[in-house]
């Protein structure tokens, strides 16, 4: 249903367009047009059919507009789209830090010198940890 509404949106849309643009410039809003009389339509008549032409169009433009909102809100189903996160992806939950490349040696950080421990680089085959404090 939604689908056959949309085309006829679309294909509404489009005769708006080009309804619009066969219509002749009645002012100077740019300083350009509206001049002339040499145009495909030039008589009155011409005038006020393109004109109940757009506003027919206009019309339904906006009735499939209001329709295409109906059935988008009947679809929906009153659910939101938060409701389709689950548990594990809520805010607030501790995202475990990446293992650290081999070839970078470890630990990036050096460790955090303690009053009893020795202020010396771990040597390369120790995990880069501090001591537990005891």
């Amino acid at each position: 249903m939604a689908a056959v509404v949309l085309t006829i949106h679309l294909l509404i849309a489009f005769a708006l367009i080009i309804v619009v643009l066969l219509q002749r410039s009645e002012g100077g809003g740019l300083g350009i047009g509206g001049g002339g009389g040499a145009g495909i339509m030039t008589g009155r008549g011409a005038a006020t059919a393109l004109a109940k032409l757009t506003w027919l169009l206009g019309i339904a433009f906006v009735v499939t507009s209001l329709s295409l909102t109906v059935i988008a809100a009947r679809d929906s189903g009153g659910s939101s789209v938060l409701d389709g996160i689950e548990a594990d992806d809520a805010v607030g939950d501790v995202v475990p830090a990446p293992a650290s490349s081999p070839d970078l040696g470890g630990d990036l950080l050096p460790p955090l010198p303690s009053s009893d421990a020795p202020a010396a680089p771990p040597a390369a085959d120790s995990p880069a940890t501090p001591p537990a404090a005891e």
